[in-house]
């Protein structure tokens, strides 16, 4: 049986034809009472990557996930009988956080407060003189989110209950995540930045290369080359909500510097025995999630809105195996303050389109038959929202 391809691709002229050329409304980047309803009708409504299962590998083992878009502070636990759960960080007595650590490992939890006690599981297990209650134990667990996996990526949804599963939601794409090496991670690097800009605008300019050449003429060199001077993608993939790109490739890139050359290929021969793939992948799971996965390295990058105007970005690289030695981890040190000298030339332009779009000058915006993944984010978005406000009404 043949293989279903993750997402249908088109050529840029066959993406425009297919998502149109009209303008795009400016007011969603920068009005929030849009903002609010685009928490409850993508953020709260989705599935949204959250972790790794390497960051709680033993039972007891859990971490702390604040998420602003649904106001929650999550307790992602692996049990006793090894599932993984999401757990609201609220004590079911008055509502005291239960923990302020990020991450560990216990055998139970208690309220600081008046000590009533959870198991893994959630269940309460013990409250002092909780006969004065009148309550049964069972009542009081830990509230739950659903939490479910694929290829080792954890995702919460705060749907009662989801409309789908996690599969479901990913479709073809699970399948293709699950021939990378991710549930085989067993370590990962991570950096972390906030940035004063609309998630969107963050989201719109990581799945575009119209900037390339003007914000990254050194850190996107190699990917820019006569025949193709803004190094667009050949084509664009649609699946469902999600999208994802065919990179370019420059038949005749720069020569290297010896440095970056030996950390490439330090990194590539490692990633010959750990299995990365041979050729690129690059998805954007909606609403804002990246993975790539390179011949060198794998990484995630999630963006999750803290306001109307503030976003997070969370960039990881995942691990198949330890460091062992200094060359690996001088490869893997590399490789990351490589993605982040790109994304530190993007931060002033990003917050800069925020400041702009948010004083409201401009009434629409317009993108080209090369923007076509940002085109398709806004109009999943706006589907949703629209969605949400006529049920409402």
């Amino acid at each position: 049986m043949a293989k279903r391809p993750a997402l249908e691709m088109f050529t840029p002229e066959e993406a425009a034809k297919r998502l149109g050329s009209g303008p795009i409304d400016a007011s969603v980047y920068h009005d929030p009472a849009w903002f609010e309803d685009e928490r409850e009708a993508v953020f709260k409504a989705e599935w949204i990557h959250v972790g790794h299962a390497c960051e709680v590998p033993k039972p007891g083992c859990f971490i702390r996930r604040d998420l602003e878009y649904a106001r929650a502070s999550l307790l992602i636990v692996r049990g006793r009988d090894g599932e993984v759960r999401a757990f609201h960080n609220v004590c079911t007595h008055r509502g005291t956080q239960l923990t302020d650590d990020t991450e560990g490992k216990r055998a139970t939890f208690s309220c600081r407060y008046h000590m009533w006690t959870f198991g893994l599981d959630g269940a309460l297990l013990s409250a002092p003189e909780f006969e004065r209650f009148g309550l049964e134990k069972s009542a009081c667990g830990l509230k739950q989110v659903a939490l479910e996996s694929c290829a080792g990526l954890l995702f919460v949804n705060f749907a009662k209950p989801p409309k789908e599963s996690l599969r479901e939601f990913l479709g073809a794409i699970a399948d293709e995540l699950e021939e990378l090496p991710l549930s085989r991670t067993v370590e990962f690097d991570e950096y972390v930045f906030e940035i004063d800009a609309n998630w969107k605008i963050y989201v719109d300019n990581f799945q575009e290369n119209y900037h390339l050449k003007f914000i990254h003429p050194r850190t996107g060199a190699p990917a820019i080359g006569p025949d193709n001077p803004l190094a667009y993608p050949t084509h664009y993939g649609f699946s469902g909500a999600h999208r994802g790109q065919t990179l370019w490739r420059n038949p005749e890139p720069p020569v290297l510097p010896p440095v970056l050359r030996m950390a490439m290929e330090r990194g590539i021969r490692a990633a010959g025995r750990d299995g990365f793939p041979p050729r690129k992948t690059d998805f954007k799971l909606f609403p804002a999630t990246f993975v790539l996965g390179l011949a060198s390295h794998v990484f995630t990058h999630t963006i999750y809105p803290v306001s109307v105007n503030k976003t997070r970005g969370v960039i990881r690289f995942y691990w198949p195996n330890r460091a062992t030695d200094a060359s690996t981890r001088f490869a893997r040190e590399f490789n990351m303050a490589s993605v982040r000298d790109v994304h530190a030339e993007d931060r002033g332009v990003i917050e800069a389109g925020q400041g702009g779009l948010g004083s409201g000058a401009v009434d629409v915006i317009h993108f080209q038959e090369h923007e076509m993944l940002c085109r398709h984010l806004n109009e999943q978005v706006r589907l949703r929202v629209e969605a949400l406000r006529a049920q409402r009404d």
